[in-house]
């Protein structure tokens, strides 16, 4: 029972330190970012495979959008560095699954905290139950993200994984933008299409826990994950997710690309 009550109070202290951090931040106007240089178009093509892949025209494009995130987003490292490549790499992330839609903006963040590693539940960053990467904030948390840094970077660096920590919870981010997070990207996805996703979702999350798919199992721990994981694979791997489950590729290509 004692432990039960000191664990309230320490979530309750937790919400109270991350909102204050954000509404003190949020209290001072977004810097402005300066304009995207040769060093970062560097940096985008080494890590950025998505960015390679654009035609010049479209490169410009996804510069400026990087520009313009990084005006209306903060980015605040909680003890670790904020690099420009940090920078470049979330506002990638935020870009890459909503690129076709030329005036989305990402109104539900204000803040994005970056930490040095994987935390806790309780966002301690020592310890031996640190199993999260990354997290989309409700409730006191509202309107921010939370990433480990390494994770982050590492989503970039292995271009050979369906793994990307920061795509998967901007994905999240997509997905609450209808009022729940449900699987269902409802600002996205047309009417006709809500059924056979719905199904298909079902399907592969059935063939995951039966050990039959290459897709990560933590895909099968409900359908809100089930989206971003496989959100992941799409844009990390679309040759081998196009090969191996060429209805989902499909169908996740009117998602995110539907005029493409």
């Amino acid at each position: 029972m004692i432990e039960t009550v000191v664990m309230i109070i320490l979530a309750f202290v937790v919400a109270l330190v991350l909102l204050y951090i954000s509404l003190s931040y949020r209290r001072k106007p977004a810097k402005q970012f300066q304009p995207i240089q040769e060093k970062d178009r560097n940096l985008l093509q080494q890590y950025v495979s998505f960015y390679n892949e654009l035609d010049k025209q479209k490169q410009s494009e996804f510069e400026n959008r990087i520009e313009h995130f990084l005006c209306t987003v903060r980015i605040t490292g909680i003890n670790t560095k904020v690099e420009r490549l940090d920078q470049l790499l979330i506002a990638s992330s935020a870009i890459i699954p909503i690129f076709s839609f030329h005036n989305w903006q990402y109104m539900n963040l204000n803040e994005v905290l970056l930490y040095p590693g994987s935390f806790d539940e309780m966002f301690n960053q020592e310890g031996d139950e640190r199993t999260r990467a990354g997290i989309v904030g409700d409730g006191p948390y509202q309107n921010i993200m939370i990433l480990s840094k390494q994770e982050m970077r590492e989503g970039f660096i292995n271009s050979d994984s369906k793994h990307n920590t920061a795509i998967h919870e901007f994905v999240h981010l997509i997905d609450k933008t209808d009022g729940a997070v449900d699987g269902i990207p409802e600002t996205l996805i047309g009417k006709q299409y809500v059924l056979p996703w719905l199904n298909l979702m079902q399907q592969n999350i059935q063939r995951i826990r039966e050990g039959e798919s290459d897709i990560n199992p933590y895909g099968a721990t409900n359908q809100a994950e089930f989206f971003a994981v496989v959100s992941e694979y799409f844009f990390e791997r679309p040759d081998l997710l196009k090969e191996n489950h060429p209805q989902l590729f499909g169908l996740l290509e009117q998602i995110f690309k539907p005029n493409y």
